[in-house]
């Protein structure tokens, strides 16, 4: 079965023709999908019962509900949703003002990032435009988002077309209609995707420093060498950030790694002259590694720094430490324990 979650409007306009529906009938089945949030094609009501019969031939939702959740003390829920016969991570966090949803855009990924527990299953699939999407719709705290980040398992620009068919359904008016200034997307800075994806939506961007020291850098994110993040900066400052758009770099800590006065140096002299956030990031220990987060003190001076700089670095509150917080270390646990399973 075809899944009609995830179609865009002119991909429903070629269904409705399918089956012997109007052109317009195509928003009708849109806002069943985006609006109503239906879970059969039977729910379509004002749809002729003989179009209907005809779409349960081929075509369903295609929604799925999540496999598992954990929940930590703190209100955040780690939600996992089985794909293309593995798990992926959706996280929900909750905030007095505010609800983010932190979705995932690959099964494993790629990059192979030292500190990263989802770089460790390595790369699997993409996910479709649907699997992106049923991560939103298909959580009971769906309809209290306010916020989504593209920051879960593997790399939104390696899997850029999905991503922004994704982003178009979220936005458009006959979607779910948000302001894509409710949406974030965050890269290593793949090139020429993430200049791409700077062209073709408004959704904010997020760039994954951690180290502003190329050969430093390149010893956390192997990535460094095929993706220079000078030649990333570059590439940014062709960009007007004046405006609403926001662009801001992701720093995660790591003691006696990359938190010191000299690092505060190179971000100054990478990112100078371009408006940015600088968001300074807990480290979630993952197992067998040799990284250690900074202290909360350190996290302070070095955020202290770069204020002072002229820039707006702001420390992330981590959330859901009881739960396995680091991405990829719940669905990497229940992978495992499916192998364990499986070889008794």
């Amino acid at each position: 079965m075809i899944p009609l979650f995830g179609m865009t409007l002119s991909e429903l306009t070629t269904v409705a023709a399918e089956v012997g529906l109007p052109r317009f009938a195509a928003k009708q089945m849109a806002d069943w999908l985006y609006k109503k949030n239906v879970s059969a094609t039977d729910q379509m009501t004002n749809l002729p019962k003989a179009a209907r019969a005809k779409l349960a031939e081929h075509y369903n939702v295609g929604r799925i509900a999540p496999t598992n959740v954990a929940q930590s003390v703190d209100g955040t829920k780690k939600y996992l949703f089985g794909t293309q016969g593995r798990q992926i991570e959706t996280a929900y966090i909750p905030e007095p003002d505010r609800a983010t949803l932190c979705v995932s855009s690959q099964v494993g990924c790629k990059m192979s990032c030292l500190f990263c527990m989802t770089g460790r299953q390595g790369f699997s699939a993409n996910l479709t435009t649907t699997e992106i999407l049923n991560q939103v719709a298909s959580i009971p705290e769906h309809d209290k988002l306010t916020n989504i980040v593209y920051m879960g398992m593997g790399e939104p620009m390696d899997n850029l077309a999905n991503v922004l068919k994704s982003i178009e359904i979220l936005t458009s008016d006959w979607g779910y209609a948000w302001s894509p200034r409710r949406i974030t997307v965050s890269t290593i800075g793949l090139m020429p995707a993430t200049v791409q994806f700077l062209q073709s939506c408004q959704a904010h961007l997020a760039i994954s420093l951690h180290n502003a020291i190329p050969e430093q850098r390149l010893s956390l994110m192997p990535t460094e060498k095929a993706f220079p993040i000078t030649q990333t900066v570059a590439a940014l400052r062709q960009f007007d950030w004046t405006g609403q758009r926001r662009l801001s770099f992701e720093y995660t800590m790591f003691e006696g790694v990359n938190d010191t006065p000299q690092h505060v140096a190179a971000i100054t002299k990478l990112l100078s002259g371009i408006r940015c956030r600088i968001n300074i990031i807990n480290f979630n220990a993952i197992p067998n590694s040799t990284l250690q987060g900074s202290t909360r003190n350190k996290m302070e001076q070095f955020r202290d720094m770069l204020n002072q700089r002229g820039f707006t670095a702001t420390i992330r509150n981590s959330r859901g430490s009881d739960i396995f917080a680091a991405c990829g270390l719940l669905s990497t646990m229940e992978k495992n324990k499916t192998n364990l399973i499986q070889q008794q």
